[in-house]
């Protein structure tokens, strides 16, 4: 479903200056983001403030895979859907569909969103990455963005309903090169090491030792 330009404008208008208001602290590197054409933004996932406080402090807007449980909310499932977000059966070995969605947003000089761990961190710190990122990096050709999110998860941890009012950090950096790789034959092993370079990058931004 292609999002509606209605919600986008409200959210952009009234619901991310609050978010940024409260939520958001010192945000670095933004230039780093294209101002126009295809790029993936990859990021460390510590919180469901990840992609919403992104989102908050970027003028263009990321389409992120997001799991199947969220469509199917009350209250997450309208602004997944109306927003234009790529529905992912993580239950489902085929993610053909996924794919060709993911594929086609950066066809259209869009920005695509990637949480490679797969899911939230049970502790703020980073989780060993699926190789998935890489794969559509390297088959789309397009730059790999990685932003390290710091303190969502201090803000709403995988185990909190109710968010706390901290201040989060975001540090974005240069596009990680892929280009070396085009041409080569995409195995996993391949995939996996080059996930885990973009993954490193984003420890390096944080801080923080990727566990590869």
């Amino acid at each position: 479903m292609k999002e509606k330009k209605w919600l986008l404008l409200i959210l952009k208008t009234i619901f991310f200056p609050i978010i940024r208001f409260i939520w958001v602290g010192k945000v670095s590197g933004l230039d780093n983001i294209p101002l126009e054409g295809s790029a993936i933004i990859v990021s460390n996932h510590e919180s469901y403030f990840d992609f919403l406080c992104f989102l908050a402090i970027n003028k263009r807007w990321v389409y992120y895979l997001t799991k199947k449980e969220h469509f199917e909310n009350i209250i997450w499932g309208p602004f997944m859907r109306y927003t234009g977000q790529i529905e992912v059966d993580r239950q489902s070995s085929d993610k053909t569909t996924v794919y060709d969605e993911a594929f086609q947003v950066l066809r259209e000089g869009k920005l695509l969103g990637l949480f490679p761990e797969g899911t939230r961190s049970p502790n703020g710190k980073l989780q060993k990455a699926y190789a998935g990122v890489a794969k559509i990096a390297l088959l789309a050709k397009v730059p790999v963005i990685p932003v390290a999110m710091i303190g969502t998860f201090e803000i709403l941890s995988k185990f909190q309903y109710v968010p706390r009012f901290r201040r989060c950090r975001i540090k974005i950096g240069k596009s990680v090169s892929l280009e070396k790789y085009y041409g080569q034959e995409i195995s996993d092993e391949l995939a996996q090491q080059i996930t885990d370079k973009i993954m490193k990058t984003i420890g390096e931004l944080k801080k923080e030792r990727y566990p590869c």
